[in-house]
């Protein structure tokens, strides 16, 4: 009798360690959004794919062992910023390509990578620890006094872009899109949202993960609200009031911490349309347009930053 009840147990606990492992996979291996991708849902693909077209460049940032490509897209302010995007989990540089409308008339450059894991990138997703690094080797490439950078990040990206920012005094601005404070919070919904499992098998899957990335998703280490603390140069959260992956008083949250945040809410706002329904755009537009006017010192009185050299 013992042995017909211990076999059902022994297939339970490999279905849950089955289950754990799928999720940790699932969480460190996104979908790709390439250009194949776009081509198939026929958006456009990249910068010269737009109305107008948009003339760029395309280099490779290297990092960690790997080459993850990068477009430099020419704005339309020569004297302006360099405004450096950083993707969300599951998303690309071609998720730069809706916001550009907004962002290309007040900046020099837009410089728009993908992140490993992501797009055309090789490697794998470390969920925002690593690509901190890699976006640091990013803003050692470009070669140019901090001063003369803003950062905007979406969801995991705007993680990404409050943490770098912490490390890195002297940034003009951030603009974080969509944020979240700790990594189980959009992984849960994530999987909900697909009806996958998750109450067994989230956690262990993130004790797995932690880890592997050496403590890195730890709650106290990973916090943002813990890393807006240590910001010094004004943030913008902007975030819809129906996001359904990244509850918005996780960006009230941030936005508070921040020592010069600014929380702009969306109405009707949710997770992945911001830029792409008529309903939020405008609104999206307008936040992000007056907060670059702001942090440009062009016709202010104030102490004198470094200037930006014109993109060639």
């Amino acid at each position: 009798m013992g042995a017909y009840l211990l076999l059902p147990a022994v297939g339970l606990i490999l279905a849950w360690l089955l289950a754990v492992l799928y999720t940790a996979w699932v969480l460190t291996h996104p979908p790709r959004k390439t250009f194949a991708s776009a081509v198939a849902r026929n958006i456009p693909s990249d910068p010269s794919r737009l109305s107008p077209p948009r003339r760029y460049e395309c280099w490779s940032v290297r990092t960690r062992d790997m080459d993850l490509p990068v477009w430099d897209i020419t704005g339309d302010d020569p004297d302006g910023p360099i405004l450096v995007l950083v993707h969300g989990w599951g998303d690309s540089r071609i998720g730069a390509l809706p916001r550009l409308e907004a962002l290309a008339p007040h900046v020099s450059r837009v410089v728009a990578l993908d992140l490993p894991g992501h797009g055309e990138a090789p490697g794998r997703c470390a969920l925002g620890t690593h690509e901190v690094d890699d976006l640091h080797a990013l803003l050692d490439q470009i070669a140019l006094p901090p001063e003369c950078i803003v950062l905007m990040g979406w969801s995991m990206g705007a993680g990404i872009a409050i943490e770098l920012g912490a490390r890195c005094p002297g940034l003009r601005g951030i603009i974080a899109e969509a944020p979240y404070r700790l990594a189980q919070t959009p992984a849960r919904n994530v999987l909900r949202q697909a009806r996958l499992p998750w109450r067994l098998n989230l956690t262990p899957a993130f004790w797995l993960l932690n880890a592997v990335l050496r403590g890195r998703l730890r709650d106290a280490r990973f916090d943002r609200a813990r890393h807006a603390r240590q910001l010094r140069c004004p943030l913008l959260v902007l975030h819809g009031e129906l996001d359904e992956v990244c509850p918005i008083e996780d960006g009230r949250d941030i936005a508070e911490a921040a020592p010069q945040g600014t929380l702009a809410r969306i109405a009707l706002g949710d997770h992945n349309g911001l830029w792409t329904k008529d309903s939020t755009q405008p609104l999206c537009i307008r936040e992000v347009r007056r907060f670059l006017d702001e942090v440009d010192p062009r016709g202010r009185d104030t102490t004198p930053q470094a200037e930006c050299p014109p993109h060639p």
